[in-house]
């Protein structure tokens, strides 16, 4: 796989379920290293387009370029091997420890039961460290909190040592600190030349963080660019269909988004 291709190429990619098309025609090109982010609202095809990226589903119609390859022409492990892939949800109902958690992402490099080696504990160690989280290596994953939990989680997908990490609302249910933390994690990544690609719902964060963004509609791209580009009170309300306002910071120059005012709201005296 060539350093010098991008990321990701789709063309004209179609997918559906039950015949009702959900992506449509959708092209686009992703740079190795970008930390892209993928808003829309719910239904609009944005945790079916990482699994279409993924390899796990194929589309009806189009293709998806992975560093120059077809992704349906590597295999299953390979793909492993190269991207990493955090859901919205994960249950783990057995009593793992944070490092067993972290441990499962070398699967992929592992033969046929063989047991990891020292190489391996010591890249899940490396990747504990590098989320901040190498001192809840013996605490049972279900002590966590939900900051620590998507930490461990990231960290597991980073001993697959992949080149391409896709995350599918990463920072749902965490508390503001949380929140930005976990991005600050993020972007450090793709600094590092990993490329990041995350669904989201939370607009103002992922134009904080993220320097690119795709504006899912309609199952097609409405809009790509800088967030600078994309996010605009006539954007965000086509996106979402509501009466949304977006104005911006005076100290950073991003741009934020604010409800409607209501109707019935008086000034203070």
């Amino acid at each position: 796989m060539s350093s010098s291709d991008p990321a990701y190429q789709l063309a004209d990619v179609t997918f559906g379920y039950d015949e009702e098309p959900v992506l449509r025609n959708l092209s686009g090109c992703i740079q190795q290293g970008e930390l892209l982010g993928v808003l829309g609202p719910n239904g609009e095809g944005k945790s079916t387009l990482l699994r279409i990226l993924l390899g796990v589903l194929r589309p009806q119609a189009g293709a998806v370029d992975l560093f120059g390859r077809s992704l349906r022409s590597i295999p299953p492990i390979e793909r492993a091997k190269v991207v990493g892939y955090l859901p919205q949800e994960v249950d783990l109902n057995h009593p793992f420890t944070t490092f067993e958690v972290v441990l499962m992402g070398r699967y992929p490099h592992l033969a046929t039961f063989a047991l990891e080696s020292a190489r391996d504990i010591e890249i899940a160690h490396g990747c504990m460290e590098r989320t901040g989280i190498e001192h809840l290596a013996r605490r049972r994953f279900s002590t966590l909190s939900g900051g620590e939990r998507q930490r461990a989680l990231i960290a597991s997908v980073l001993a697959q040592e992949p080149r391409v990490m896709l995350l599918d609302e990463p920072t749902a249910a965490l508390d503001l600190a949380h929140q930005y933390s976990v991005m600050e994690m993020l972007r450090s990544l793709a600094d590092d030349g990993i490329t990041v690609i995350l669904v989201t719902h939370d607009v103002t964060l992922a134009a904080a963080y993220c320097r690119r963004l795709w504006l899912l509609s309609g199952g097609r791209i409405l809009a790509q660019g800088s967030p600078g580009e994309v996010i605009n009170t006539a954007n965000v309300n086509q996106l979402y269909g509501a009466d949304l306002r977006v104005t911006t910071d005076p100290a950073t120059g991003l741009p934020l988004i604010l409800p409607p005012i209501p109707s019935e709201a008086q000034p203070c005296l």
